[in-house]
């Protein structure tokens, strides 16, 4: 159970609270960069934790069970921290609410594919991850990074303005692979 692959799982969730603190007080460019910093680790880590389980055959329920998890909890953490310090609201007045919606649309389509994977799961059907979801994780990821980064750098506006952008493409390829995901679902459904 306490393996090397499950161990970095769960490094990635005990270290949200620690990326939290970090992005509790805007404008506060050393703590954004050590947040950076640590964002990347986690990043990191969740790469490694699935490859090594693999790799070595130590693919457990447990880590099965805590990986998508301590993603869940890493991405809607940093999402309503960069929220919350408007970080992700920062540019035009005009685009302001909007890019929140984007942030919005990321985070219940989260809750609502892993309800319906628990909901699968209950039934023994498995649905796979398919190239557009890894390409919106890609973009999410991204986002979220290029946000923390902007506020570690706010004289390079460029980076935060890369950060919105790959922040709605995420959020459109989020609703493309949420549909595919509950179409997928349906059919399992009374």
């Amino acid at each position: 159970m306490l393996t090397l692959p499950n161990l970095l799982t769960l490094s990635r969730i005990f270290a949200v609270p620690l990326l939290v603190a970090l992005l509790w007080y805007p404008r506060w460019p050393l703590g954004y960069a050590i947040a950076f910093a640590l964002y990347c680790l986690m990043g990191i880590t969740d790469y490694f934790d699935g490859y090594l389980a693999r790799a070595k055959g130590t693919v457990s329920r447990l880590g099965v069970f805590l990986d998508p998890i301590a993603d869940k909890i890493m991405v809607a953490a940093v999402i309503v921290m960069l929220i919350s310090t408007d970080e992700i609201v920062a540019g035009k007045p005009v685009i302001t609410g909007w890019t929140v919606i984007a942030a919005l649309i990321i985070l219940l389509r989260e809750i609502a594919v892993s309800g319906l994977r628990e909901f699968l799961a209950q039934l023994s059907v498995s649905v796979p991850v398919s190239k557009l979801a890894k390409w919106k994780t890609t973009f999410q990821m991204v986002a979220l990074g290029a946000l923390i980064l902007a506020g570690a750098l706010p004289a390079l506006r460029w980076i935060h303005t890369v950060g919105i952008a790959c922040l709605w493409a995420a959020a459109l390829l989020t609703l493309i692979t949420g549909w595919d995901y509950l179409r997928a679902g349906l059919k399992y459904m009374d």
